[in-house]
């Protein structure tokens, strides 16, 4: 009975042992699962958070406020021979010199009378307020656009059109409330007059507010702030990521292909990979550095322009292909190059016609997602200079152009701050949807070639 009990006692010390064991271990995994789950519901938190304050400053951006205006052409105003017309002696070259004069003439008139003479008849009567404060209702560029449909139509002189055109940024600023209006006159950005006016506008449907269709069609612009837009930089940063594409796609895979599968191992080789995974590393604004050394003072591109900024990020991404390129070699079953050799395929044919096929979807992600981290750097491209003001869509790689990064970073640090955080924001959403756009291309195009490898 005694050596019953001295067995039975050890015997449940140990599966007391184990089970405090287990429990301290379920307790810890539960810990631990916590833990993760909160980390993640935090950085989803942050996220969340983050988009949801620039979707709410980006908002009010789309829509901006139009000036509704009864143009005449008033001829006393308007004082300018007629338009040229060509005769059957005239050259082209004569006619195209004649018509240049006429506008120059024209461009010479004073269209801010017409301007004020519209804002004027809209007002209600009566109301006394000065030239200058009038217009600064009115955007700056409405006068060159009321002069581009005369000469667009020089029949329009002595008559009276329906011309819509923006209000001015401050006036966009007081109908939507950005600037407090219990301030004192001082620290207003526009004159008691003008404000009461706008209200004044705003009541008798003289101002109306639509969809801010300049921020897609219009290219930046300091004069008219109300006018910016985002073509140009737009399309500058197309023409880069065309670059990039261009370059670091194939240079990048090529290059792992022949470091995994080629090259010989060495000491170089050994060097060359231990280059690259430091590059890859490298903050951004190194490579900038290195363009502007390389191919601005050294081989003399042109400053701001967007092959100099592709070139650049094309280093910077770089590395990025050709480690997850490797990678996804490196992921490929001995076997399947064993299959192939063995039917008599070279070393060639197994890497070109039966690995290289099977990586596809982790390349081509990689790919893609490396892009459109380029396409979010800004640090580079301002020391390439493309922080420079463009006011003009590049045609080509070598036109000076922005990018959007760039764009962002410029208008940030504007001035007139009610106006363009909102506009800021407007144009990180354009970005975020550029990217989000790109990663997404990247998911289907992965899922594809998965179903078919």
């Amino acid at each position: 009975m005694t050596d019953m009990l001295s067995t039975t006692k050890p015997s449940d010390e140990r599966t007391r042992l184990i089970r405090a064991s287990l429990a301290r271990r379920h307790l810890s995994e539960a810990i631990f699962r916590g833990l993760g789950l909160a980390a993640i519901i935090l950085a989803l938190g942050f996220v969340a958070l983050l988009f949801t304050d620039i979707v709410r400053k980006g908002i009010p951006a789309f829509t901006q406020s139009n000036l509704h205006l009864s143009v005449t052409f008033d001829p006393a105003v308007i004082d300018v021979d007629p338009a040229p017309v060509r005769t059957a002696d005239q050259s082209e070259a004569d006619f195209r010199a004649a018509s240049l004069k006429w506008q120059r003439d024209v461009a010479m008139l004073n269209w801010n009378k017409v301007i004020e003479a519209s804002l004027r008849a809209a007002a209600p009567a009566g109301f006394d307020i000065d030239t200058r404060q009038l217009l600064t209702i009115a955007e700056t560029d409405a006068r060159h656009r009321v002069r581009e449909l005369f000469v667009n139509d020089p029949s329009l002189l002595g008559q009276t059109v329906q011309v819509d055109v923006l209000a001015s940024a401050n006036a966009d600023n007081w109908i939507k409330g950005n600037i407090n209006r219990d301030l004192g006159d001082a620290q207003q950005q526009l004159a008691a007059p003008a404000r009461a006016l706008i209200d004044q506008f705003e009541a008798n449907g003289t101002i109306t507010s639509g969809f801010a269709w300049s921020i897609f069609t219009n290219v930046d612009s300091r004069a008219a702030p109300a006018s910016a837009g985002l073509l140009g930089a737009f399309v500058g940063t197309l023409w880069m990521m065309m670059v990039v594409i261009l370059l670091a796609v194939p240079i990048g895979v090529a290059s792992a292909i022949y470091l995994e599968e080629f090259a010989p191992k060495s000491r170089l080789t050994d060097l060359i990979e231990v280059n690259i995974n430091n590059l890859a590393a490298v903050p951004s604004i190194v490579f900038g550095l290195l363009g502007a050394a390389v191919f601005i003072n050294y081989m003399h591109l042109p400053i701001s322009a967007p092959i100099v900024g592709g070139l650049v990020l094309t280093l910077m991404t770089l590395p990025t292909i050709i480690i997850a390129t490797r990678g996804a070699l490196l992921g490929v079953s001995p076997a399947l190059r064993q299959a192939a050799l063995g039917m008599g395929a070279s070393k060639t044919q197994m890497v070109f016609h039966h690995v290289l096929p099977v990586t596809f979807p982790s390349i081509l992600t990689a790919t893609i997602l490396g892009v459109a981290h380029a396409l979010g750097e800004t640090a580079p491209l301002l020391l390439i200079g493309m922080k420079a003001f463009v006011a003009a869509v590049p045609a080509t790689p070598l036109d000076q152009a922005t990018a959007l990064p760039v764009q962002i970073y410029l208008w940030q640090g504007n001035e007139n701050r009610n106006f363009f955080e909102p506009r800021t924001a407007a144009a990180i959403m354009v970005l975020l949807l550029v990217m989000i756009m790109l990663n997404g291309v990247a998911i289907y195009l992965r899922s594809k070639l998965e179903k078919r490898a």
